[in-house]
C-alpha cells in the first residue's frame, strides 16, 4: 500500500481507538444508575470517578503527546490499549467506592489520554491537505462511541449486571486495540524544503520551541477556549441519561437519546471539518460554540422524547463538530514538530473543564434533586467559551502570507 493510501489507515485506526477508548470512559454515564442502586454509592461519588478520569487524561495526554513526539505513536497507543483493559477489569471487581474511583479514574484516564492527542497529532502530520477532515474523522470515533459502546454496555447490564458488563468491555478493548496499535506507523519524512516552509515552526512561519509555544498568546487563547467549551458540555452530556429518566423516559430509550447525540456528533465532525477547510477554522469554531451554548440552555425546556431527540441532534452536531478544530488550530499555529506536546498540553487544560461537569452535576442533583442549575451554569460557561474564541489571533491566509506571532 502506498504512503498516500496508508494515511487513511491511520485515520481508521485513530477513529477505532477514540471510539473504544473514549467510549469506554464515557460509558460510566450508563453504569451510573445501576451502580448507585446496587452498591448504595452516591451519584456524586460515582461521578467523581469521571472527574478523576478527566484530570488523569489531561495530565496523561500532555505526557503521552510529548512521548509520541519523542518515541513515536505506536508504543504510546499500545500502552494505552493495555491500560484500558486493565482499568476496566479492576474497576469491575472493586468492592468500595474509593477502589472504583482509583481503578476507573486513574487507569482508564491514563489509557484515554494515550489515544486522543497522539492519534490526532499523527493525523495532522500525515495530511497536508484536507487536514481538518482527517482530524475530524479520527475524532469521529468519539461520535460513534455512544452508538456502539454505550448501548452495548447497557445491553450487557440488562442481561447480566454492571460488573460483568464492565469486565466484558475491558476484554473487548484488549481484543480490538492491541492489534490496531500494531498498524500505527510514523509518517513519511518531510523534504527539507517543506520543513523550512512550515514543518519546523508552523503554518505561521515561526520557529517554535515548546516553552515558547506554551507561553504564547496563541496557546493561552486556545487552551482557555478549549477549557470553557469542555466545561460547558461535559455535565449535560454525562447526566443526560439520568435527566431523561427523571423526565419519565425508560432507561434503554434514554440511552438511545445519548446515541442520537453521538450520531449527530459524528455528522457534526464531518460537517464542521469540511466547513473549516473552506471557510476558516476560527469562524466555524465561534459559530459552533454559539450553537452549543444555545442548545445547552434549551435543555431547560424539554421533557418529552421527541424534544430530547431533536435537541440531541443540534447539541451533538455542535459539541462534536467543534472538538477537532482545536487540533487543527494547534497544527496551524505551531506546526507538526511539537504538535503532540502542544496539543497534549491543550488537552490537559480542556480535561480540567471536562472534569468539572460530571462532578458539578452530581453535586447539584444530590443537593437539589434536580438538574436545572447544571444547565444554567453550563449555558453561561458556553457563552464564555464563544467570547474567548473571538480573541483568537488571525490564522495564515490561503494565499501563503506569513503572519508574525502575537
Amino acid at each position: 500500500m502506498s504512503l498516500s493510501s496508508y494515511r487513511w489507515v491511520i485515520v481508521g485506526v485513530g477513529a477505532l481507538m477514540t471510539c473504544v477508548g473514549i467510549g469506554a470512559m464515557f460509558s460510566l454515564a450508563v453504569y451510573l444508575e445501576p451502580m448507585a442502586t446496587e452498591t448504595g454509592w452516591s451519584r456524586a461519588g460515582i461521578s467523581g470517578a469521571m472527574t478523576i478520569d478527566f484530570l488523569t487524561m489531561g495530565l496523561a495526554g500532555f505526557a503521552w503527546g510529548a512521548a509520541s513526539d519523542r518515541f513515536g505513536t505506536r508504543p504510546v497507543v499500545l500502552c494505552g490499549a493495555l491500560l484500558l483493559g486493565s482499568g476496566l477489569f479492576l474497576a469491575s471487581r472493586a468492592t468500595s467506592l474509593i477502589e472504583f474511583q482509583l481503578a476507573y479514574g486513574i487507569l482508564v484516564g491514563l489509557a484515554a489520554g494515550a489515544f486522543f492527542a497522539p492519534m490526532i497529532a499523527a493525523a495532522t502530520v500525515w495530511f497536508d491537505n484536507n487536514r481538518s477532515l482527517a482530524v475530524s474523522l479520527v475524532s469521529a470515533g468519539m461520535g460513534v462511541a455512544p452508538m456502539t459502546i454505550s448501548p452495548f454496555a447497557r445491553w450487557l447490564i440488562s442481561t447480566y449486571d454492571w460488573r460483568t458488563a464492565m469486565m466484558i468491555v475491558g476484554l473487548m478493548a484488549w481484543a480490538l486495540l492491541i492489534p490496531a496499535a500494531l498498524l500505527v506507523r510514523q509518517p513519511p519524512v518531510a523534504k527539507p524544503s517543506a520543513l523550512s516552509a512550515a514543518g519546523a515552526g508552523g503554518d505561521l512561519g515561526v520557529e517554535w520551541s515548546v516553552a515558547g509555544a506554551l507561553r504564547s498568546p496563541q496557546f493561552l487563547v486556545l487552551a482557555l477556549t478549549f477549557f470553557a467549551c469542555c466545561a460547558a458540555h461535559s455535565g449535560p452530556i454525562f447526566h443526560m441519561v439520568s435527566y431523561a429518566m427523571l423526565c419519565g423516559i425508560p432507561a434503554m430509550t434514554a440511552v438511545s437519546i445519548y446515541s442520537v447525540e453521538g450520531l449527530s456528533g459524528l455528522g457534526g465532525r464531518l460537517l464542521l471539518g469540511v466547513l473549516a477547510d473552506r471557510l476558516g477554522t476560527k469562524r466555524v469554531l465561534v459559530c459552533g460554540l454559539l450553537v452549543q451554548a444555545l442548545a445547552i440552555g434549551t435543555y431547560l425546556y424539554v421533557s418529552k422524547l421527541g424534544e430530547f431527540y431533536a435537541l440531541a441532534i443540534v447539541f451533538g452536531t455542535a459539541y462534536g463538530g467543534v472538538m477537532p478544530l482545536y487540533a487543527v488550530l494547534t497544527r496551524e499555529y505551531f506546526g507538526p514538530r511539537i504538535m503532540g506536546t502542544v496539543f497534549g498540553a491543550a488537552t490537559m487544560v480542556s480535561s480540567l473543564g471536562m472534569a468539572l461537569g460530571p462532578w458539578a452535576g452530581g453535586v447539584i442533583f444530590d443537593t437539589f434533586h434536580d438538574y436545572r442549575w447544571l444547565y444554567i451554569g453550563a449555558l453561561s460557561v458556553g457563552l464564555g467559551a464563544m467570547a474567548i474564541a473571538v480573541a483568537f489571533p488571525p490564522l495564515p491566509s490561503r494565499s501563503g502570507k506569513r503572519l508574525q506571532p502575537a
